[in-house]
C-alpha cells in the first residue's frame, strides 16, 4: 500500500463534498508530475485530504483510492473548465482516479503546524515553493501525521 496527500480547494471540492458523494472522481490535475503520481496510485492506497487556498490550509480527513487511474473525462469536454484541446480520445494526456471517503477529522492539521514537525522535514508539502496538488507520503510520515489527527 502507498500513501498520498491530495489537495483541493474546499470551495471547489472539499471533504464535505466527498463525504456527501461517498466516491468521486479526482479530476482536473493538469501538471505532468502530479499526473504521473495519479498513474502510480493503486486501489486501496490511502490519502490525506488537504484543503488548500483557504483561511486555514491543512489536512482535514482521509480517503482511499477506490479506482485506479483512467482517462480524466473532463479533458475531452470543451464546455468544462478542465478541457484540454491538445488532448484527444486517441491520445489522452490526463488521468483521474476515484477516491472514497473514509473519515473527516474534528480539526484541521494546519500547514503551519505541519511545518513545525521535524519528522516531516522531507515532506514536499512543507518545503518552500512546492505547489503540487498531490504527492507521495512515506509510511513514517503517514504515521506521524495520523497520530496528530486522531
Amino acid at each position: 500500500m502507498a500513501y498520498w496527500l491530495m489537495k483541493s480547494e474546499p470551495t471547489v471540492f472539499g471533504i464535505d463534498h466527498l463525504q456527501q458523494q461517498g466516491v468521486a472522481l479526482w479530476d482536473g490535475v493538469r501538471n505532468y508530475q502530479a499526473r504521473n503520481f495519479l498513474r502510480q496510485m493503486k486501489k486501496g492506497d490511502m490519502a490525506f485530504f488537504y484543503h488548500s487556498n483557504c483561511k486555514v490550509a491543512g489536512i482535514v480527513g482521509l480517503m482511499r483510492i477506490a479506482k485506479e487511474g483512467y482517462d480524466d473525462p473532463t479533458q475531452f469536454n470543451p464546455e468544462h473548465k478542465y478541457y484540454d484541446p491538445k488532448s484527444s480520445v486517441d491520445k489522452p494526456r490526463w488521468t483521474g482516479v476515484d477516491v472514497e471517503f473514509v473519515q473527516k477529522f474534528n480539526e484541521t492539521l494546519s500547514l503551519t503546524e505541519l511545518k513545525t514537525m521535524p519528522e516531516l522535514a522531507d515532506l514536499p508539502l512543507v518545503r518552500q515553493g512546492n505547489r503540487l496538488s498531490l504527492m507521495p507520503v512515506s509510511k513514517e510520515q503517514w504515521n506521524v501525521i495520523l497520530a496528530r489527527c486522531k
